[in-house]
């Protein structure tokens, strides 16, 4: 279902939706398509990376709304393997921004529970940016409020290549017996596996495709598409999209 722009949302409003809500229904695991920073730029005459900016900013208050209704992982594209193909000033900015971002968000994250995960293959990422990454996930490490997971270097299809991989080595080294590779112990191998799959996907801009994000973990998860672009996407929208969830029967594989 594609949900359009909406205006200015009040407090009295906000409180409105929450009451909506089924506090025992809330997904754990949401995740979501960041989409339309670029064009959000545009539309204010900004450079690309303008948009980039804003959308971190809106991250970092989704992430705190999301831990104060009970979402307990969150999970975000944040840099996809088809990325790369863009400007090479792009990039550099792009890979900037996330390390700026992380020196900025680790004391909040860590005065609010937030525990940093990645998924992906960042070993293309400059060291500078490995680094703030590593030091920002070891000093969120007992956060238990919520779990925000930053896709990075992230592709689907290279994921399970490389889970594949890797099954393959642990077979030949005879660590896996062929007859016990299932469905659970493929998850096992995949990037996700310290949390169970997302029970709602959200992709902001009104694209509706997947792109290549989470296509094994995603089998059976609800989807949700809103053409608010991601720096406007804000806590009214996010209700909305959880109540949207709600309201629907969960079928799986009906």
């Amino acid at each position: 279902m594609t949900h359009t722009l909406r205006k200015q949302t009040s407090d009295h409003e906000l409180e409105e939706l929450c009451a909506k809500l089924d506090p025992a229904r809330i997904p754990r695991h949401v995740a979501i398509m960041m989409d339309g920073n670029r064009r959000w730029a545009k539309r204010q005459n900004l450079p690309p990376i303008a948009g980039h900016w804003k959308g971190a900013e809106t991250i970092s208050s989704l992430v705190t709304d999301a831990a104060e209704i009970g979402v307990r992982v969150l999970t975000v594209y944040s840099f996809s393997t088809e990325n790369w193909n863009r400007s090479p000033d792009e990039i550099e900015g792009l890979m900037n921004l996330l390390k700026v971002y992380l020196q900025k968000e680790k004391p909040r994250m860590i005065k609010e529970g937030v525990r940093l995960n990645t998924i992906g293959d960042t070993s293309r990422f400059p060291k500078d940016v490995k680094e703030i990454l590593e030091e920002t996930k070891r000093e969120t490490s007992t956060g238990k409020k919520i779990d925000l997971v930053l896709a990075l270097n992230y592709g689907a299809r290279d994921e399970i290549r490389r889970a594949t991989l890797s099954i393959v080595d642990d077979v030949l080294n005879g660590k896996l017996e062929k007859s016990a590779i299932s469905e659970e112990s493929i998850s096992r191998y995949l990037d996700t596996a310290n949390w169970k799959d997302p029970e709602l996907v959200i992709r902001t801009s009104g694209e509706t495709r997947l792109s290549n994000f989470l296509l094994w973990q995603l089998s059976y998860a609800e989807i949700y598409i809103t053409a608010t672009l991601w720096p406007d996407f804000s806590k009214h929208d996010f209700l909305e999209a959880l109540i949207d969830y709600q309201n629907r029967q969960r079928r799986h594989g009906g």
